[in-house]
């Protein structure tokens, strides 16, 4: 090939397809053969049209392979199983009529096609198509699968993506999600809020109504994210290339013949441990948060969400009455109007007689929000055995001790940090498997 992959691919851009490039190639460079009726031909001329027709399939071969390398350096051309994708297709009916105008009012970036997506993005298009396609069985993934610990019991499963993948993620989380609008009742993976700025909301409560959402980050699929991403402004392709940088589907892994696979076992969906998930779901739910804190007010209620958890309190001195039954059934019914499922074991009521607890912290009263008393006592013990040189209970670690002193830190700073101190002068005694 002696023309270079960018020019190759110019002057296809410049033909208007593959196909249309290698007709003009082959009329240009006079291998194009007039069509004749054999029937006229003598055996002699037969036999060159023969030739002249085998030499005229085997420069066309060879032009179509040529074209195909240089339009496939620059196009995405197909994104795998079950994912709708056309080059031609820039724009559609499903395009905001104001999407300028939105882009302009969130202060992100357009893009005029994949091209320049994967420009503003650093890498080829090669690169994006990678990072994108989706194949239901795969034998490598851009995610790397493990478990952890909660700290209310059981385990979490992560899957946290390559290092390439999360540069990606982290630019269109601090360049695209950062900038669209949020919900004032959430308190989850946004900067200057947390379990703090969220229990704070709900102290001083005649009742607490705790609920949970069940598989949160499983229930955002691609088509939603997709759709987050069409209403912030951004056309058919791109929103599309987003959506795939940032969902992955669940996986089973499974060994056959001494080869790893990863099998898909639904749809793609927000993975918990990429930086972009978080954020996803605080811009997916602004709606459900609209109504929810609509339906709280018209009833006497406050509401935070933290991520899956949402709270509802009334305080002491609110007169309305507390319509328990009406708000339960209520939140049930837009929970599941907005595509999310309820978590109806661990929907929890209590009152100021009981310790009210939101976001593991105590609400009652009307002081700030602090760690549960046991909470504290635990890690002074804990702390207290490591001075000792007494080992750790079993199935205790280091690492989960100071993810106790975080938490205490994030209400009690001061008495937090002593105790991160005290654990970080303990670590140095402790044995590496600690």
């Amino acid at each position: 090939m002696t023309k270079s992959i960018k020019q190759l691919a110019l002057e296809i851009e410049k033909a208007g397809s593959p196909e249309a490039y290698v007709k003009q190639q082959m009329q240009k460079q006079g291998f194009t053969v007039t069509r004749k009726n054999v029937a006229d031909l003598s055996k002699k001329e037969l036999s060159a049209y023969k030739q002249a027709l085998k030499k005229e399939a085997s420069e066309k071969h060879k032009l179509q392979q040529e074209a195909w390398q240089g339009y496939k350096a620059y196009n995405i051309v197909h994104l795998g199983d079950d994912i709708y994708w056309n080059d031609q297709d820039v724009c559609d009916k499903f395009d905001c009529d104001d999407r300028h105008v939105r882009m302009q009012e969130n202060a992100i970036p357009d893009f005029k096609n994949p091209q320049a997506l994967a420009a503003w993005l650093g890498v080829s298009m090669p690169q994006l198509r990678g990072l994108t396609y989706h194949r239901e069985c795969a034998e490598s993934i851009k995610y790397r699968h493990f478990t952890i610990e909660k700290r209310s019991g059981g385990m979490r499963s992560i899957w946290a993506p390559n290092h390439e993948l999360k540069q990606v993620q982290r630019q269109i989380l601090d360049e695209i999600l950062s900038s669209l609008l949020v919900h004032d009742a959430s308190h989850g993976f946004m900067q200057g809020r947390s379990i703090f700025s969220n229990a704070l909301r709900h102290t001083d409560a005649k009742i607490v109504v705790k609920m949970d959402l069940k598989d949160f980050f499983p229930t955002i699929s691609f088509k939603r994210v997709k759709g987050l991403f069409r209403k912030a402004g951004y056309q058919e392709q791109i929103a599309t290339l987003l959506a795939l940088l940032c969902t992955e589907a669940p996986r089973k892994i499974i060994e056959r013949d001494g080869k790893k696979y990863f099998i898909a076992l639904g749809e793609r969906c927000l993975p918990q441990g990429a930086p972009t998930s978080p954020a996803i779901s605080n811009v997916v739910c602004l709606r459900l948060d609209r109504r929810l804190q609509g339906l709280a007010e018209s009833l006497g209620y406050r509401y935070t969400r933290y991520a899956d958890d949402l709270t509802f309190s009334q305080l002491n001195d609110c007169k309305k009455p507390m319509s328990i039954g009406a708000l339960k059934a209520a939140i049930k019914n837009i929970i599941e109007s907005e595509g999310f499922v309820l978590h109806t074991e661990k929907t929890r009521i209590t009152y100021p007689h009981r310790s009210q607890q939101v976001t593991g912290l105590v609400v009652n009263g009307k002081g700030l929000p602090r760690v549960p008393r046991k909470t504290k006592r635990h890690l002074r013990a804990a702390i207290h055995n490591l001075q000792q040189g007494k080992p750790l209970q079993d199935g205790e670690s280091l690492e989960q001790l100071k993810g106790y002193a975080a938490f205490i830190a994030m209400s009690d700073p001061k008495t937090g940090q002593e105790m991160l101190a005290k654990l970080n002068e303990c670590q140095l005694s402790l044995p590496e498997s600690t």
